[in-house]
């Protein structure tokens, strides 16, 4: 199974830091640390590439060549998402989503083929299996809350650490407050889990050996 992952171009805001990067020679500050995540998670002997378009562009001949396109975006991402998943389906590509867009509004995207909601440890092994046997569902409602525990040390052999200006680590999820800007309670819940310090210590030791020499954020 070939799977050409995709993370949609973010616009030109204040907050993307596109003209402060370049005086640092970086095309994004962060990569995409869900899908890099989700990507550990897949069966060993599927090929997989990941694409952040805000560091470079995707092209028709990526989406040719995979079996499957998996995308992951926010809700600022909605535009682009859309016009990945034109393209997708011009091609007849089947389509896998999710991420915060997706699991606060599947509704909106009936052209999509499957749509994982939540997060991922709690149905991508369930996706896969169907995938495998040919009887995955379009939809996987958000379940319970994961456990951080078994959350896997993320793909990051799949990025070009040299296009960012700073490498992610996730060290927990949900938050007990109401502030009314956020999605954080939503889509984690409000109680606080984390990972446990032999977790992020192999993270860091991951990003480490692989070369970094960076700032982490937490």
């Amino acid at each position: 199974m070939k799977i050409l992952m995709v993370y949609p171009k973010c616009p030109d805001t204040f907050w993307s830091y596109k003209e402060a990067l370049r005086f640092i020679r970086k095309k994004a500050s962060t990569p995409p640390l869900g899908l890099a995540t989700v990507a550990a998670m897949l069966p060993d002997h599927w090929k997989i590439t990941l694409v952040d378009m805000n560091v470079k562009p995707l092209k028709d001949q990526m989406i040719r060549d995979a079996d499957m396109v998996w995308i992951s975006a926010m809700s600022i991402q909605k535009h682009s998402t859309m016009e990945v998943i034109r393209k997708c389906r011009d091609m007849k590509k089947t389509i896998t989503a999710g991420g915060p867009l997706f699991s606060t509004g599947w509704e909106d995207f009936p052209e999509v083929d499957h749509i994982i909601c939540g997060e991922g440890e709690t149905s991508i092994t369930a996706f896969v299996s169907g995938l495998e046997k040919g009887t995955a569902e379009r939809l996987y409602p958000a379940g319970e809350w994961a456990d951080m525990h078994v959350s896997p040390v993320p793909r990051w052999d799949l990025v070009n650490m040299k296009d960012y200006a700073t490498m992610s680590i996730q060290y927990s999820r949900g938050c007990p407050y109401s502030c009314d800007f956020c999605d954080i309670t939503k889509l984690f819940g409000r109680k606080i889990r984390t990972k446990t310090t032999a977790q992020i210590i192999d993270e860091l030791e991951l990003l480490y050996s692989s070369g970094w020499r960076g700032s982490v954020f937490f």
